[in-house]
């Protein structure tokens, strides 16, 4: 991924960030198709994007919110999405921090491989870069949750996103796989499961809501076949909030116990 131009201070803030983020040992990648598709996974706050820019396998690019690529928005944004929940008395505090790292936002999201995802009428654009990435070989790699609650792994997801594949089918005749994958980072596990293949005679809101709900399930069902851990949520709470997992073998196993107790 040498092909995008980036400044040399965004080339040593990603390398002090490769160095001091965890460095995730990837499962399943035999999932991913020999071609480019659409990687679903859980945001885990800052962590997802992350990982997905430094450790996703292949050429690929990481769907960003597209407020903090520009200037007048980043502060607003970023104060909303990572700090209004925090107390009243600090608040300030956050505000304050929000329009100090305007800088810091610009250079980072402006230089890595990320696609600008907006929510108004200039989501059109959004569609139209991933198309051209996509059909130059990248894949795109998308963390679509939303507030909503699912379950103590994921949260509902925004399901505009499908969309993408419905648009490239249209240019290309070619339909996308979504690939959905779970982070954990207290394990230092990036998880890959079977694609949910996209079908393009299909009416697209059935298959927003089909693909969603497979992606979801599949993610939940990666979560809790691994060893017991802490989950990463999307909304950013404190982390005595933090959800656990609850290990495949250990739900089977209370499911035993109650039925012989019944």
């Amino acid at each position: 991924m040498d092909d995008k131009k980036t400044t040399w201070i965004y080339r040593v803030i990603r390398w002090f960030v490769w160095l001091f983020s965890p460095k995730y040992k990837l499962e399943g990648t035999e999932n991913l198709p020999d071609r480019p598709c659409i990687i679903v996974g859980n945001h885990s706050h800052m962590y997802g994007p992350i990982a997905g820019e430094l450790h996703t396998p292949g050429k690929h690019y990481v769907w960003c919110a597209g407020e903090m690529m520009h200037r007048e928005e980043v502060a607003a944004y970023a104060y909303q999405d990572f700090w209004s929940g925090k107390p009243k008395g600090v608040r300030w505090f956050f505000r304050l921090l929000s329009h100090l790292i305007t800088p810091l936002a610009l250079c980072v999201f402006n230089n890595a491989h990320t696609v600008a995802v907006y929510h108004d009428t200039r989501l059109i654009s959004t569609y139209r870069e991933s198309i051209e990435l996509l059909q130059q070989g990248n894949s795109m790699v998308i963390f679509p949750e939303c507030y909503t609650e699912r379950n103590n792994i994921v949260h509902e997801f925004q399901d505009k996103f499908i969309d993408l594949a419905r648009f490239y089918y249209k240019k290309t005749g070619v339909e996308l796989d979504f690939v959905p994958m779970y982070l954990a980072p207290e394990l230092k596990k990036m998880v890959y499961g079977a694609p949910v293949h996209f079908r393009a005679d299909a009416n697209i809101k059935t298959e927003r809501r089909r693909i969603c709900n497979a992606l979801m399930d599949a993610i939940t069902d990666i979560a809790v076949s691994l060893p017991e851990h802490t989950v990463v949520p999307y909304p950013n709470v404190s982390k005595k909030y933090y959800p656990k997992n609850i290990p495949l073998e250990v739900a089977v196993h209370e499911q035993e116990t109650e039925e012989n107790a019944g």
